[in-house]
């Protein structure tokens, strides 16, 4: 395996890298969803900013605790090998402080200016993320993602106890229909970069089950978010402009996970997950919509 290198001093820059900011940016507007919905007017200001402020440094936390934990992987990935730590500008101790330091922070705003229960909540996500995915996770199963993939679906949940204080049934369906997106979504990056995935000996689905098994996986996972993501309409939670909403994006997503199984080009696979990007922020676009003027 290739050693980590040495390089020149580290900037602001790599520390904002190691804090994943394009994930956590999605998830603080998954959160941010959460929060929207769970009250009928506008979320109290201080809860709005503080809130997600902790949450988000929370979530920055768990990410350099990942690119500190799989800095040998990353080393070898094309994708990935670029990252502050296997090129030597951040050592492993500082990044550990840094996390510690940005996650503290995150978990004393929670703390002492949002209520316990966000608090404690955002950090089972972490340590879901950080230390049973990333881990252990990860190079235990094939499943990693599935199974992993709870504490990453976490952040509606989060965003609606930071509100209310409470945990209820409508956030834990946001929660689901993250849960039920991460594979497919996840999937369709693992099959673009399978050699890189199986140099690196981490046991990803398409390296231990193949490239056919995992298509047909992430239809069958399209096909039950589909059917989770149209249930805030019959709960009551949205209406008919969420639905009409969550059924074209869903046909979309379903669109390209056939294309993926039965006539795929070299592009597709990245395409299909770009495409559940686009895919979840605008399903979660439209639930906000859908609550402020319906």
């Amino acid at each position: 395996m290739t050693d980590i290198t040495t390089n020149s001093a580290a900037t602001w820059r790599d520390y904002y890298e190691m804090c994943k900011p394009r994930v956590v940016m999605l998830m603080i507007l998954t959160s941010l969803v959460g929060m929207f919905l769970a009250v009928p007017g506008m979320v109290p200001v201080d809860v709005l900013v503080l809130g997600n402020l902790g949450i988000a440094l929370v979530a920055g936390s768990g990410a350099v605790v990942n690119h500190l934990i799989d800095r040998k992987i990353d080393v070898v990935m094309k994708r990935t090998h670029n990252r502050p730590i296997p090129q030597g500008r951040v050592d492993p101790l500082q990044a550990g402080v840094f996390a510690a330091v940005i996650g503290l922070a995150g978990m004393a705003i929670l703390l002492l200016w949002v209520n316990p229960l966000s608090a404690w909540l955002t950090l089972a996500s972490f340590i879901g993320y950080a230390f049973i995915y990333t881990g252990y996770l990860k190079h235990a199963t094939p499943q990693n993602i599935v199974i992993g993939g709870l504490a990453g679906a976490m952040p509606p949940l989060l965003g609606w106890s930071a509100v209310t204080g409470t945990i209820e049934a409508d956030a834990v369906v946001l929660v689901l229909i993250i849960f039920a997106w991460t594979p497919p979504h996840f999937w369709a990056l693992a099959i673009h970069r399978k050699e890189e995935y199986a140099k690196s000996g981490v046991p990803m689905l398409p390296v231990t089950h193949g490239e056919r098994v995992t298509k047909i996986h992430i239809t069958v996972y399209t096909a039950i978010l589909v059917v989770i993501s149209v249930i805030p309409y019959f709960s009551g939670m949205s209406s008919l402009l969420y639905l009409t909403a969550a059924l074209a994006l869903g046909a979309g997503f379903m669109f390209w996970s056939l294309k993926l199984m039965r006539s795929p080009v070299p592009s597709t696979a990245m395409d299909t997950f770009k495409y559940s990007i686009v895919y979840l922020a605008l399903l979660f676009v439209a639930l906000v919509v859908d609550h402020y003027l319906f």
